[in-house]
């Protein structure tokens, strides 16, 4: 996808702005997102014809005064011991998240993948549905990594997704208990399933990496990708990007 215009351009069904232009009420989101589904169908249609799918603290030195070395040692030892407990406290959690992933009861890595390029449109559509991810930007289709990575919640995210967003198909691609798996969402439901290898031939460099763990969301930033937290829009900046997104015509609208 080289861009969301080209990629959703024709969406039918968004209702009137606000007279700033900028605001849907309750009704227009709704038709907003309802008015999603014929393009991702006729998208999807079209696709499956052309082509297979494929988818230190340093101390201070010792001094010679007695009192203030002891102060001094006193102070240092409460620290250490404090520090200690710090530490054996974060290896707890560490080591509990990593047994919790061995055991498949949580997921090591989680990522939502879509055709849309822009994570900042990911990133509101996933604050609307309650989602918390950091997105990441990509021609090959912005990715979402997740959050909540605890039982079924990347399930319950991807099908809260796709049923807000009707109509848009989305991948699942997850690592749990060392396995990956991927398996596409649409409308809320279960879809096809993809063979990771084939999945990630068709996807940015990152999302591999992410996946295995060889990177995370701070490594693929630094590299240059554009990264945007659904947790820091609030509803109404969610509102403004799929307004920004948007163009109005007569009886009908589309992303751009």
């Amino acid at each position: 996808m080289s861009d969301d215009k080209d990629d959703l351009n024709g969406f039918d069904g968004l209702g009137k702005t606000n007279d700033d232009g900028m605001h849907f009420s309750e009704e227009e989101l709704e038709a907003a997102m309802a008015g999603f589904e014929k393009e991702f169908q006729d998208e999807e249609a079209a696709q499956q014809n052309d082509a297979p799918a494929q988818v230190p603290f340093d101390q201070p030195d010792e001094t010679v005064n007695s009192d203030a070395s002891s102060d001094e040692s006193q102070d240092g030892l409460q620290s250490k011991e404090a520090d200690a407990v710090l530490s054996e406290a974060e290896n707890s959690l560490s080591f509990d998240d990593e047994l919790q992933g061995l055991l498949g009861n949580r997921a090591k890595v989680a990522v939502i993948i879509t055709r849309l390029a822009s994570a900042r449109l990911f990133a509101a559509f996933c604050q609307l549905s309650d989602i918390s991810a950091q997105c990441l930007a990509s021609p090959q289709g912005a990715v979402a990594v997740l959050r909540n990575l605890d039982g079924d919640g990347p399930e319950a995210a991807i099908k809260d997704l796709t049923t807000v967003v009707s109509g848009m198909p989305a991948v699942l691609a997850i690592n749990r208990a060392d396995k990956l798996e991927a398996t596409m969402y649409l409308q809320g439901k279960v879809g096809q399933t993809f063979a990771p290898p084939v999945l990630l031939t068709s996807t940015a460099p990152f999302v591999e990496d992410l996946l295995l763990g060889i990177t995370d969301v701070q490594g693929v930033r630094d590299s240059g990708v554009e990264t945007v937290d659904s947790a820091s829009l609030t509803r109404d900046d969610a509102m403004k990007i799929l307004a920004e997104h948007t163009r109005f015509g007569r009886g009908s609208s589309s992303i751009e």
